[in-house]
């Protein structure tokens, strides 16, 4: 006699972990990194050897100074989200700006 086992659809398993911005919604000059929640969306990005290393020495860094472990897209967010305030913040006297007009 087979037996039928029922497990959760792909809604239950996939349910969102937190609240979702409307499309459109501007990230404001405060918004935290997202830190350790499920994200929805990914980004693919390349760096050169130097710069991976460089992201690698820093997580060292910080697991070292603040006893704690940093993977790198938590690194990532956190640097994106200092990015996107000071951008919000300053325009283009901001860091970011300055060095995309120097390329």
């Amino acid at each position: 006699m087979p037996r039928r086992v029922n497990i959760p659809g792909a809604d239950e398993i996939f349910r969102p972990t937190a609240p979702v911005r409307p499309p459109g919604a501007e990230a404001s000059a405060a918004a935290p990194a997202s830190g350790r929640v499920k994200h929805d969306e990914k980004m693919t990005i390349y760096v050169t050897a130097e710069e991976l290393l460089a992201v690698e020495q820093a997580r060292l860094q910080l697991r070292a100074d603040l006893g704690r472990t940093v993977d790198r897209g938590r690194f990532v967010r956190a640097a994106l989200a200092v990015a996107l305030a000071d951008l919000d913040r300053l325009g283009l006297d901001s860091d970011v700006a300055r060095r995309l007009s120097e390329q």
